[in-house]
């Protein structure tokens, strides 16, 4: 049986931790691990983030 994949509103919200955890001078390393997913998943994620936009990273 695969593993279940996490909701993206979960994913978003643990991504979103990371960048407050960042912000507040944290280690992006510890920060990944904090949030309790791998190196690989956050820099895609931030890749595709990034590419998905025409203006890089988006911020609300």
């Amino acid at each position: 049986m695969s593993r279940k994949r996490p909701k993206p509103e979960k994913f978003v919200a643990k991504l979103r931790q990371a960048d407050v955890l960042i912000g507040q001078s944290t280690i992006v390393a510890e920060a990944i691990r904090a949030i309790g997913v791998s190196e690989v998943t956050y820099a895609t994620s931030c890749w595709t983030e990034r590419s998905s936009t025409a203006y890089g990273r988006r911020r609300s």
